[in-house]
């Protein structure tokens, strides 16, 4: 699948929206990539998977586990993870922080994937890749389905996703579109405050 073609695919699917956001990171912007419903067509999210196992790096070798931040990697981590005939685990955030609960453990050496859907700083993507090296995981490689940076973050893996789409992105003093009176919308999984 081409950056354009995964594009026309969010597009199709409504899940690249357009508006005055806050994202995960605290960051505002004009772009969301909503991939809950782009993963939400089973059909699709298989075929999100086995790009993104096809687009996993050689030098990665044949990872034994992915792993995802919750909420948004879930599916796509599943999806992956049954690409590459591998397990899934999610890790999710328990005070503030990434955990591995519900019984999930990795063991020293086991080489994982961290999969999110979308990255923009990086953060929870980051904060996974430390959890599993800190319980002695080999972390291969991280990957998504899009990143909106304009060149791939420092995760402490090497990172990887199917389409690099830069998309502006504003700490919130400085965003010109709460300068302009635009309404915010948070659509992610992690509802906050209104600012």
């Amino acid at each position: 699948m081409t950056p354009e073609e995964l594009r026309q695919t969010f597009l199709r699917t409504g899940a690249l929206r357009e508006g005055h956001f806050r994202l995960t990171s605290g960051l505002h912007s004009d772009q969301y990539f909503q991939c809950a419903l782009l993963l939400s067509d089973p059909v699709l999210a298989e075929r999100m998977g086995r790009a993104l196992a096809a687009a996993l790096p050689a030098s990665a070798g044949r990872p034994e586990t992915v792993v995802s931040p919750a909420i948004g990697g879930l599916i796509i981590g599943h999806e992956a993870a049954r690409a590459l005939g591998a397990r899934s685990l999610f890790a999710e955030r328990v005070n503030g922080r990434m955990a591995l609960r519900r019984g999930f453990s990795v063991r020293p050496g086991e080489r994982v994937v961290v999969i999110e859907d979308v990255v923009t700083t990086g953060g929870s993507t980051k904060e996974v890749v430390e959890l599993l090296a800190s319980q002695g995981a080999r972390v291969v490689a991280a990957m998504s389905i899009v990143c909106r940076a304009k060149a791939p973050p420092a995760l402490g893996a090497p990172f990887t996703a199917l389409a690099f789409f830069p998309a502006a992105a504003h700490e919130a003093a400085a965003c010109p579109l709460c300068r302009a009176g635009r309404p915010i919308e948070k659509p992610g999984s992690r509802q906050e405050k209104p600012c």
